[in-house]
Order: structure tokens, then sequence, then C-alpha cells
């Protein structure tokens, strides 16, 4: 008889993988000269970009954040992202059980590498096309209200935060990390978001400047 976990990972990379990778073509031949940030915090990555570029696609955010000029985004389980302490029981459950996800927004000003200057940070350039996909993707990981709003959760964990209700679950083959590169691809960037589960995994992989 197969062991319970076994089966476990067998059926884990055959659920949900929402929120989808935007697959529009790219015009070939265009110049990337839009500049987006991917950040590491040493197990998470999230994306960072100009807040007017995302508050045209998602007004509110402009009414919860009016004086920011970025945005740092990052996309995971709810119960261990929101945790204030983390058990072992919640560390288990973000892992291996399909759960409920969230998204947090980090409203600030200034250069991101100053703002968060003991994670790594890289710069990546890419086009106008990628940039509304990317803004499209990010969009799209937002669980939505009968009004098409995101919908608000608990106070973010640092500066000026906040949790917004996810779209799709958090597994061990859905996580934090191949959420960032679904966002990368989404704008164009050559990387395969496919078991990306380390912030490592994700970093090696993106050709940019990185920032110290």
């Amino acid at each position: 008889m197969k062991h319970p976990l076994y089966l476990l990972l067998i059926a884990l990379p055959s659920c949900t993988t929402l929120p989808l990778a935007v697959r529009t073509p790219h015009p070939k031949n265009t110049a990337p000269d839009q500049r987006v940030h991917v950040v590491s915090h040493g197990w998470h990555t999230g994306i960072i970009l100009e807040a007017k570029k995302l508050n045209r696609q998602i007004p509110l955010l402009a009414e919860r954040f009016p004086k920011a000029g970025f945005y740092e985004v990052g996309w995971g389980d709810a119960g261990f992202y929101q945790a204030r302490k983390i058990t072992a029981t919640i560390s288990l459950n973000a892992v291996f059980l399909p759960s409920d996800t969230v998204v947090h927004v980090v409203g600030f000003k200034g250069d991101p590498a100053e703002h968060f200057p003991t994670s790594e940070v890289r710069n990546v350039s890419i086009t106008d096309e990628g940039l509304k996909n990317l803004c499209d993707f990010i969009d799209s990981s937002f669980a939505k209200d009968q009004a098409s709003n995101p919908i608000q959760s608990t106070v973010g964990l640092y500066g000026d935060s906040q949790f917004y209700q996810g779209e799709g679950k958090y597994h061990l083959f859905n996580g934090c990390n191949k959420w960032t590169a679904k966002a990368l691809q989404s704008g164009g960037v050559d990387i395969e978001p496919a078991l990306k589960i380390t912030s490592s995994s994700v970093m090696d992989e993106i050709v940019g400047d990185f920032v110290p």
C-alpha cells in the first residue's frame, strides 16, 4: 500500500496552478525600455514596479497607497504569510496541503535597492507589452469582489503594506517563487516557472543588473 505522503506528492503537481502566466506574443525587435525589479528576501521573492504602472490596472491601490512611488508585490500561502508566529504545523500545511492564498503589497518611495538594503535586488528590462502583461498577471493574482475590486485581508508585514485575498491555491509545486517566475515570464523574461521552488532558483536565472 502506498504511503499517504507519497500519494500526496504525486497528486500535488496536478493541482491548480492559478494564477496562470500571461502568454500573449511579444512583438519582436521592440526596445526593452521598461524596468522592473526582482527582490529576494532569502526564502521569498517578489516583484517591484512603479506604482503608477500598476495603478492603471488596479485603481483601488492608488486609494490605499496614495503616496507610493513603487510597489513590492508578493503572493503566498495565506496562513504562513500572515502568521505573526510560524509554527511547524503552519509550515507543513503550507507545503503539503493546497491552501488559500494572499497577495502582499508594500507601498514605498525611493530607490528599491536602498529601501531593501539587506535583500538581493535585480533590475530587469522589459518591453511596454511585457509590462502590460506583467500587470495583467499581477491583477489576476487578486481575488475580486462583485465590483471587480481586490478584497482586503489583514495589515501587511512591514512598512505601509496590506494583504489582499489571493487567487489560486498554494502548495509545494505552486509557491511564492513560482509565482514570481510566472510574473517574469508574463513580462517576456526567458524563464521557465516549472519547479521554481526556492528563491535562488529564480534569481539565478535572471539576466539583469545586480544591485549590491
